[in-house]
């Protein structure tokens, strides 16, 4: 469903007039202010805006794991603000790879496993997905880190197994929040570079980050500001 939806969808995002807000005590707090945002099929977008600017809340957003008060969302072609939670879930899981500052690997499953789990849930065979986990992986580099646990690997490996699972069920967006921030500059450097020659092989990305050093290796820059979007 996801690579048909690709190949017929110049833009993977359209964002149009979202409004989001939380209720605080008696009060409503506006977080997100009328956003309208467009990224194209292959583009690398990055998001930044300081603690408190609304970036988290838009990468939920956009990752479809939050609602919103106002607007429209097409994702991949596909009318998110019209779907149900049971279609949402399925949405998220087939076009949405997540790469996280932390990793959020499983510590007792093997780097194979772990990168294998998004396949699994689809309903993909063991040996398939097993297949399908050990390539990407190899791609990665990390075909001699199959069987160690995460807690085995250093920071870079993590993350890089942490990659190999955003991108193994082959989706339309990779979206990646301060991938960077639990890294140190060197190995932070690699993981950025690993994104731009991913991005020259045709990857959707956006990267939400509030350092401006790390948002310079996008293709282009948007920032947020008191939840609302501004051009560079």
């Amino acid at each position: 469903m996801s690579e048909l939806l690709s190949q017929n969808c110049t833009n993977v995002i359209e964002l149009k007039n979202i409004h989001k807000s939380y209720l605080m005590g008696d009060n409503r707090l506006e977080v997100l202010k009328g956003i309208s945002l467009t990224v194209k099929k292959g583009e690398f977008l990055a998001v930044l805006g300081p603690s408190g600017s609304g970036k988290s809340t838009l990468m939920n957003v956009i990752g479809c794991m939050d609602g919103f008060d106002e607007g429209e969302y097409m994702l991949g072609g596909t009318a998110v603000h019209n779907l149900n939670d049971s279609k949402l879930t399925k949405l998220r899981n087939n076009q949405i790879g997540f790469i996280f500052q932390k990793y959020h690997l499983i510590n007792k499953y093997s780097v194979l496993q772990n990168v294998m789990i998004p396949l699994l849930l689809r309903g993909y065979s063991h040996r398939d997905a097993a297949e399908a986990a050990e390539s990407r992986l190899e791609k990665l580099g990390m075909i001699e880190r199959l069987n160690h646990k995460p807690n085995e690997l250093s920071g870079g490996q993590q993350q890089r197994a942490a990659i190999a699972r955003a991108l193994v069920g082959n989706p339309n967006l990779l979206l990646a929040d301060e991938p960077t921030g639990a890294l140190d500059s060197a190995t932070g450097k690699e993981v950025l570079q690993l994104f731009c020659e991913l991005n020259k092989k045709g990857h959707t990305i956006v990267m939400i980050t509030h350092d401006l050093k790390v948002a310079e290796y996008a293709q282009r820059i948007v920032h947020i500001v008191d939840g609302e979007l501004f051009d560079s």
